[in-house]
């Protein structure tokens, strides 16, 4: 099995609604280490033999010197999940990681597409961050699942990117993806209907259940997944750290997957 890195990226300035996902990674850790659970996922793999954990970014780190920080501990040899943060976070991880990957494809889970070209002013917000990544060609190929907040400027930018949208009212049981070449799969755990995930900061009715998500992780073993952020978990709103244990679970199925790939 494959080693897999842990790098906490605790940031959340360019949230629009409401800080909190910069405390996210260290309560996800304390999830995954309760003693009310334990380091096994459901293909019986011990997830504490298989992470090494890199700690996390200094909280103190602008945005623009993300990519940097990152570099410094990345080893693109290596397979790694980060732990956010902001959806924004995923643009400075890319830019660390793409150019080891001509031919990367992003697979992203999520209630919202990230595809603005600025909101409120900011081009860095949240809410923008495929946006970057794709007009700088950080990835070849870019497949949305889960979405169900989409806009006539975001479709205008999907169409404009050529992104492939799999809606949250498209989503079937049995659904795959088959991307060739080198994945990055990023994880926005607001894919989920706020009754299973209430720590987020963007409520959006509609959304998938634990077990789809899980399912879905599982399904997707054949893929290359060099790399993956789990991100937009927000404790602020968090009802008894329960969203920190479903982070925590898909940190596990996912850590999984990876290593077998």
């Amino acid at each position: 099995m494959t080693p897999i890195n842990l790098l906490g990226i605790p940031f959340d300035a360019n949230s629009s609604f409401m800080r909190g996902p910069a405390q996210a990674p260290p309560l996800i850790r304390k999830a995954l280490h309760s003693d009310s659970t334990n380091y096994f996922n459901e293909a019986g793999q011990n997830i504490k033999d298989l992470l090494i954990d890199a700690g996390d970014i200094s909280p103190m780190v602008p945005y623009d010197a993300l990519q940097k920080e990152t570099s410094k501990i990345y080893t693109p040899s290596d397979k790694w999940i980060f732990l956010g943060g902001d959806h924004s976070v995923s643009y400075p991880l890319l830019q660390a990681v793409a150019p080891h990957y001509p031919k990367l494809s992003i697979l992203h889970l999520d209630a919202h597409s990230d595809l603005y070209d600025e909101l409120d002013g900011n081009r860095f917000s949240h809410a923008c961050p495929f946006a970057r990544i794709m007009e700088n060609g950080l990835a070849q190929s870019l497949t949305q699942v889960g979405i169900r907040t989409l806009n006539k400027h975001q479709k205008e930018q999907a169409e404009r990117f050529n992104v492939s949208i799999i809606p949250m009212n498209k989503w079937t049981e049995d659904m795959t993806i088959d991307i060739d070449g080198p994945v990055y799969l990023s994880l926005d755990i607001d894919v989920l209907d706020p009754a299973f995930a209430p720590g987020i900061s963007h409520y959006e009715p509609g959304g998938a259940t634990t077990r789809q998500v899980v399912n879905f992780i599982q399904r997707h073993k054949h893929l290359n997944i060099v790399a993956a952020d789990i991100v937009e978990y927000n404790p602020v709103r968090d009802v008894n750290d329960m969203t920190a244990f479903v982070a925590a679970k898909f940190l596990k199925e996912l850590a999984g997957i990876m290593s077998a790939g």
